[in-house]
């Protein structure tokens, strides 16, 4: 579809369900999906008006060509694999996944690892019960356009008892900017599960006057005792804007650490929300951004506690360039009934030109009289001491500024689970910081 929203709606929707051989029941839902993209409104982040933003050309469907192998992968999807990748990948070219590596091994232990459309007619009953029950239709209109246009995907299912040592690799790649580019990333990690997923979102559209959208939601369900470490990269071009939406539902004694790297060059809306339904259920996130040019971001990092004695820690650290603006949101509630919960989270935003503007709105909603939270927010400059110190010990000041905005961005870059990732963001900053 590369028609304004206008022209878009339930049938178009069941149209799309019906040529991918859907069931029955997810024809409905994109159906009903296609008419509310018609009816709600567009959600409205503080400070930045989406009216303004391309929103409304969502492009064709561009599948990629299916890759027999890992060495058959289209050469600029090849260069962004680290050289020491794991066994388990999945890629995504366009508006299709066109390669899924898993070992042997790990299917016998009846992990899955598949496209998302693969699961809605093969693993139907897995799907079903979990796909966009947490991130919901009924949201906003982004949501809703979602449903009813998601293509290509990852579903991922870990069972029972089950502990996945390597890292699972999802490359979500686009060179088309007319191409419907909207993935859906599920993730079911069973009771007692253990697993590492590192999503990386990258584009390369050269010149281009068409603007790509991807519009894109994570869900991830975490059962009782499990532990899910969940990495993002994004970085796209400037011609492309990023919307992406990442949920986690947690049961008890379950666990989540978000280490998100939000890094594209062009505007973006992210918003990365745990909910601790279960007692002792834990969430930590880390999330780091680099605003540049004329970027306009809203960064929403969410922490709902259901829970007893659940506990959550956000951290979210920007640095804002030239005629950059990010609005920087960390909201903690704590709802009635979750006696011993404990949510903290600090926003701290580095500022690098006066003519960039970072706002840190933290924010707590406690119900709940028994309880722990907190917050921290700092928005201002580079340190003066801190650069005059590695001065007197001999380093540039261009030098030292560099050094101490690495330190700044190392809390997240440190942890990304794969070393040839951090290698590439590390590329990735600099280029973005200069």
């Amino acid at each position: 579809m590369s028609t304004p929203i206008t022209s878009f709606g339930r049938e178009a929707a069941a149209a799309i369900a019906r040529s991918k051989n859907e069931p029955a029941w997810l024809v409905s839902l994109r159906e009903e999906a296609g008419q509310l993209a018609t009816e709600l409104a567009l959600p409205k982040p503080e400070k930045l008006p989406l009216t303004r933003w391309t929103l409304d050309h969502y492009g064709t469907n561009r599948p990629g060509q299916p890759a027999a192998s890992a060495a058959d992968l289209p050469a600029p999807i090849a260069a962004l694999l680290p050289e020491n990748r794991s066994s388990a990948l999945i890629v995504q070219h366009n508006s299709s996944v066109i390669y899924t590596e898993l070992s042997d091994e790990l299917k016998a232990k009846g992990v899955v690892l598949t496209s998302l459309e693969d699961a809605a007619r093969n693993h139907e009953e897995l799907f079903r019960k979990y796909f966009m029950t947490i991130y919901t239709k009924e949201e906003h209109k982004l949501a809703a356009v979602h449903a009813a246009l998601w293509n290509g995907g990852v579903f991922l299912y870990v069972p029972r008892d089950v502990e996945i040592e390597e890292p699972i690799q999802a490359l979500l790649f686009a060179d088309d900017a007319t191409a419907t580019f909207m993935p859906h990333v599920l993730v079911v990690a069973d009771t007692n599960s253990r697993v590492t997923f590192v999503e990386q979102v990258a584009s390369a559209l050269g010149e281009t006057t068409s603007t790509l959208l991807h519009n894109s939601a994570v869900e991830v369900f975490a059962k009782a005792g499990a532990f899910v470490q969940y990495a993002a990269v994004h970085h796209m071009d400037e011609s492309a804007i990023d919307i992406a939406y990442r949920r986690v539902e947690l049961d008890n004694d379950a666990r989540i650490e978000w280490i998100v790297g939000d890094l594209h060059n062009g505007n973006a809306i992210t918003d990365t929300k745990s909910v601790l339904r279960g007692n002792g259920s834990t969430s930590d996130s880390k999330i780091i951004s680099v605003g540049t040019k004329s970027q306009r971001m809203s960064l929403t990092t969410q922490a709902v506690h259901f829970g007893r004695s659940s506990e959550s820690d956000m951290i979210t650290r920007a640095v804002m360039k030239e005629e950059s603006t990010a609005i920087i949101n960390g909201i903690t509630k704590i709802e009635h009934g979750a006696t011993k919960a404990n949510g903290q989270q600090t926003e701290r935003v580095l500022m690098l030109s006066p003519k960039a503007r970072g706002d840190a709105n933290p924010i707590l909603l406690i119900d709940e009289d028994d309880v722990k939270a907190g917050h921290a927010a700092s928005v201002g400059q580079v340190n003066a001491e801190q650069i005059y110190y590695l001065m007197s010990r001999g380093i540039r000041r261009t030098e030292a500024e560099r050094l101490i905005i690495h330190g700044f961005l190392d809390p997240v870059v440190s942890e990304i689970p794969l070393e040839g990732l951090r290698e590439q963001l590390h590329r990735i900053l600099e280029r973005k910081l200069g």
